[in-house]
């Protein structure tokens, strides 16, 4: 496992609001994925997911939705904060995490 350099304090500042914008970036495109999938999972059926508020559905139904949406943003934030740090070390030369 190869170890990342240490970024510089000018680094992380600078790499802020880039890291803010994929952020935004990211939350739509996980959104987007989720509502595709969850049609997809659910054949038929309303192609909204289930909301925790919702009394129609059973806390099993709320509960799969949540986790399947929770996976995939964190799958798509990782996937996009990744890329985006690796494009600003190829552009400055220096990594702007820990």
């Amino acid at each position: 496992m190869r170890k990342e350099q240490q970024g510089s304090t000018s680094a992380k500042i600078l790499f802020r609001p880039f890291g803010l914008a994929s952020s935004l970036l990211g939350g739509v495109i996980a959104g987007a994925l989720f509502k595709q999938i969850w049609k997809y999972a659910t054949p038929g059926e309303e192609s909204d997911s289930p909301k925790a508020l919702e009394s129609e559905y059973g806390m099993r139904q709320v509960l799969i939705a949540a986790a399947v949406q929770g996976a995939i943003f964190a799958i798509v934030k990782a996937v996009i904060q990744r890329s985006g740090a690796r494009a600003f070390q190829r552009a400055t030369g220096e990594w702007p995490g820990d």
